[in-house]
């Protein structure tokens, strides 16, 4: 494994220096220019530069006129085009449609460097600059919104972003074994109108007649005006997600049908060895030196990708359409070669922040099954309960682990990319956890048990509240062994489908027995592609067909994330209303299970957890920051097609209904005011959230 030297021409003058009169290809993103394997942009550009094409980069271009789209001149194959790591949308705008003040992937952290909807603008730009020249649209965002989708910011269903952005062909999914494909088809004379069996990818025509064993999903027209059919629409998609068994779909857009094609086939460990092995120079173009640089490096920089794709379904990720749900791996060897590179970098300190994907401890396929006969459409892996195939083993993890941080200049390992706590607990050699709080916390471990209640539990595709407990008790005990204090930071999710205001409630009573104020409340965020969001469109769960509570009005919604904080003083009146609202005024005072006194700073009762509970609301971090751009700020799974996909990004899942005290009290209350000062501090740039 080797660091390169130089960028991928981004001008007239790079061009000039490498003596290339035409590209083959020319990318265009949303993003600044980063060229390191956490970005989709540096994956694709490396890969099709390996195999021979000449490559140039477009980042972030003026989009306000075509000029900016004929700075590298005309493509001999065509213009590829992403929207960024992130999708645009989720870029550019919070959960209650906010605008964002900053954009990890641009220049200093500036935003505004990129258009709402950035694959639907660049294309048109495109055909304004070259009418005729060939465009493949990939990355999150086109893979996420390939159907018609429900569009949370217009609050109406979409057309497929093939249909808006008039390109010729969509790449969905991981994309280098796509990408080689079509560049070899267009090497040996193909047109990309006749580029249409190519698995991964969607394209639109109006004869399906030679189309065999395709599954139809209800039309456009349909699902723009009916959300039973909207519904049904979803199910068969997230069904054919495979690609062992998954099938072609057709959708009917008035004379033209979308066709997508079976996913592309799984990458083998040599061939994920072979995209990490790539020469990238690891940082960002210079050109953005004189603004500080791009900050969504700063969480990757030190960071290694070690797998793809997750099993765990929860219902508000949409890795199942993205990444899919078998897990992908690199070689050992390849690890081992990355991180030994990372110890020659001039900014190194001996640190390497993570090793992992969108879930660290999958490292392996759920079950031998997947490898003949895919996935099961109809069961999931982890939920409600582990499958009795599931093969629960965290042993080649650990070897990894211990080889790595025993390798010369390396001080410490972390994991930071998030762990299924229900995965681990189910493992009944403690060695790998054991060794996960001597070795490769620092300070705090971060999971993801989203909330308590049994029927927003089941919505969201999450273990039971007693499966959270248990990993709680087991953490604690193994840090005593190895003489560690060290924290747990939950990360809790407000308006849920399924969560209604008596929910929220008890889930905040919970929180009170923890004696912790959660520093980060996610609201959740309604983005293309997740179970979750067709439960907000629609109403109804389409895999189970049950009725689905919908917290809609902003109203409520602040009132769920209050209550998720109640102990902070400016929450007071929202926490008051909720209560009154809900005819829970017997939490009001200063009895022992209030959540709240008569007046603003008045905490009441707050047992023997009392400086605790105050210390961490004097230090909150109070910024609500939605799960995909929490994941996806990372990159670092966000290795696709054109793309720029969330490998981390995107969007992602995780009972009793009475209150365990003793274990929560005992546990979580234990974290200090040092702490979760540090903590706010630490990743108030990073915004990355786990499983």
């Amino acid at each position: 494994m080797k660091l390169c030297k130089e960028f991928l021409p981004i001008s007239k003058e790079d061009l000039k220096k490498r003596k290339i009169e035409q590209l083959d290809f020319i990318i265009v993103s949303g993003d600044a220019y980063v060229d390191h394997p956490s970005f989709g942009t540096a994956i694709i550009g490396r890969t099709l530069e390996a195999q021979g094409f000449t490559v140039g980069i477009i980042a972030q271009p003026n989009w306000h006129d075509c000029e900016d789209f004929k700075k590298l001149g005309k493509p001999k194959y065509g213009f590829l085009v992403n929207s960024g790591n992130i999708d645009s949308m989720v870029n550019h705008y919070t959960a209650a449609k906010k605008t964002r003040r900053e954009d990890l992937y641009s220049p200093g952290g500036e935003a505004g460097h990129r258009p709402d909807r950035s694959i639907i603008v660049y294309c048109n730009r495109i055909r304004e600059a070259y009418k005729d020249v060939a465009i493949a649209i990939g990355g999150i965002e086109a893979s996420l919104r390939r159907f018609a989708h429900y569009d949370y910011w217009d609050n109406k269903v979409r057309r497929s972003i093939l249909v808006d952005s008039k390109a010729d062909l969509l790449m969905y999914g991981m994309g280098e074994k796509t990408i080689i494909q079509i560049a070899d088809l267009f090497r040996y004379g193909a047109s990309i109108k006749n580029i249409t069996t190519v698995r991964g990818t969607c394209y639109l025509t109006k004869d399906i007649s030679n189309i065999k064993n395709a599954v139809t999903v209800p039309s456009f027209e349909e699902v723009s005006t009916g959300t039973k059919a909207y519904g049904e629409a979803y199910k068969l998609e997230y069904y054919e997600q495979d690609s062992i068994n998954g099938r072609t779909i057709i959708q009917n857009y008035g004379d033209r049908y979308l066709v997508q094609n079976p996913p592309q086939e799984d990458l083998t460990q040599a061939e994920m060895d072979m995209t990490y092995d790539l020469p990238y120079t690891r940082t960002y173009h210079p050109t953005y030196e004189a603004k500080g640089g791009i900050p969504a490096i700063q969480e990757v920089e030190f960071s290694i990708t070690s797998h793809r794709g997750c099993f765990g379904s929860c219902s508000f990720c949409a890795l199942t359409f993205h990444q899919g749900r078998v897990i992908q791996n690199r070689g050992q060897e390849s690890i081992i070669d990355e991180a030994k590179l990372l110890t020659t970098l001039p900014n190194f300190k001996g640190y390497i922040h993570d090793i992992g994907g969108p879930t660290a401890n999958f490292r392996h396929r759920a079950c031998n099954k997947q490898i003949e006969h895919g996935t099961c459409k109809n069961k999931q892996c982890m939920f409600p309960a582990p499958c009795k195939n599931l093969t629960i083993d965290h042993t080649e993890y650990l070897s990894l682990l211990r080889k790595v941080r025993t390798l010369p200049g390396i001080k410490k390992v972390f994991i930071r990319s998030g762990l299924r706590y229900d995965y681990l607990i189910h493992d009944n050699n403690e060695a790998f956890f054991k060794e996960l709080c001597e070795h490769h916390i620092s300070g705090q471990l971060k999971v993801a048990p989203e909330h308590v209640v049994p029927r927003v539990l089941n919505q969201m595709g999450k273990p039971t509240k007693d499966v959270y407990d248990k990993f709680v008790n087991k953490y604690f005990k193994l840090n005593k062994q190895v003489d560690k204090n060290q924290f747990l930071v939950p990360y809790l999710m407000s308006s849920h489908p399924g969560s209604d205001l008596n929910a929220a409630i008890e889930l905040a009573e919970y929180i009170k027995q923890m004696g912790y104020t959660p520093e980060q409340v996610q609201d959740f965020y309604p983005t293309p592609g997740s179970l979750s969001t067709t439960m907000y469109y629609t109403g109804v769960n389409p895999i189970t067909g049950e009725q689905v509570y919908i917290p809609r009005t902003s109203e409520e919604k602040d009132m769920q994330r209050a209550l998720i904080q109640f102990a902070v003083p400016k929450n007071h009146l929202k926490v008051k209303k909720a209560l009154l609202k809900a005819n829970r005024g017997d939490l009001i005072g200063n009895g022992k299970d209030c959540l709240i006194g008569f007046t603003p700073g008045k905490l009441g009762y707050q047992g023997k957890n009392k400086n605790n509970s105050k210390s961490s609301t004097d230090n909150l971090n109070n910024n609500s920051s939605d799960y995909s751009n929490r994941k996806s700020a990372t990159g670092k799974n966000n290795n696709t097609n054109i793309k720029t996909s969330s490998n981390k990004n995107s969007n992602v899942p995780k009972n009793t209904s009475d209150i365990n005290s003793k274990s929560s009290k005992n546990n979580l209350g234990n974290s200090s005011n040092k702490n979760t000062k540090n903590s706010s501090r630490k990743n108030s740039n990073t915004k990355k959230r786990v499983h």
